[in-house]
């Protein structure tokens, strides 16, 4: 904001030498338009694209494996194919190995085909996350006619708020999150300042609007801020099902 009015206050003044007020039809003196235009800073140049100049590229089709890992460091055990990277159940989830903070993370994901047994459905068929900052997750699920709990289905914040409508797809097709995310802010005591913020849309479709995220997920209890922290990774979650995910990249913010 003091950037704004540095900014502001120096045109005005500009203005002010080269443009004189003006009276309406009233008799009402108006300011003159130039008063109220700022010229600095002036927006960089980013060139838009499947992938904006500016991104930084963490999964793709010459990527590999190479941007993620392994908790502890270890490299990454999922498959990857013509630019896809595959959950191998049991491996555990995979972080990416650049941390982030604000930012807008493009992600594609596809869902397996629905399982043959009937315990197959819900949160067994299809499951995976998104952890953004490595705590608070956005659900990866198969919510296509396959009834869960709201604030359980994809495009949900996990185990907080429910996905403003279902914009899912069939199992095998595949699905994009577009996530606006805001970090949380600690003030000196390490105490919550101001909690995260996400938006999210679902093949194009808005599902969280400028949600508040209540604190880290998790599963049994009530989610609350009760540490400090700063960037962190992405975590993608191994639910024991072969989530596919595609074409992930960041700006941050």
């Amino acid at each position: 904001m003091q950037t704004y009015n540095k900014y502001l206050s120096a045109v005005i003044l500009t203005a002010c030498t080269c443009a004189s007020s003006l009276v309406n039809a009233n008799g009402v003196e108006q300011p003159a338009p130039e008063w109220t235009e700022y010229w600095e800073p002036e927006p960089r140049v980013v060139t838009p694209g499947p992938v904006p100049s500016d991104a930084i590229v963490l999964l793709g089709k010459d990527t590999g494996l190479s941007q993620w890992q392994h908790k502890e460091g270890e490299a990454a055990k999922w498959t990857f194919d013509n630019g896809v990277m595959t959950v191998k159940a049991g491996t555990s989830g995979v972080n990416s190995k650049q941390k982030f903070c604000d930012m807008q993370l493009h992600i594609e994901w596809r869902t397996p085909p629905k399982g043959k047994e009937d315990w197959q459905v819900g949160q067994n068929s299809g499951n995976s996350g998104i952890y953004i900052q490595g705590r608070y997750e956005v659900q990866v699920l198969d919510s296509y006619q396959n009834r869960t709990y709201s604030n359980g289905q994809a495009g949900s914040v996990y185990k907080q708020t429910p996905p403003l409508v279902n914009a899912s797809k069939p199992n095998m097709q595949w699905q994009t999150y577009d996530i606006i995310y805001r970090a949380p802010r600690f003030d000196s005591e390490g105490r919550i300042d101001q909690k995260a913020y996400v938006t999210v849309l679902h093949n194009g479709v808005l599902v969280q609007n400028h949600t508040q995220i209540q604190g880290p997920t998790v599963f049994r209890g009530y989610p609350r801020y009760t540490e400090a922290h700063g960037c962190e990774s992405i975590h993608l979650q191994d639910h024991g099902n072969p989530v596919s995910y595609r074409n992930i990249w960041v700006r941050p913010l």
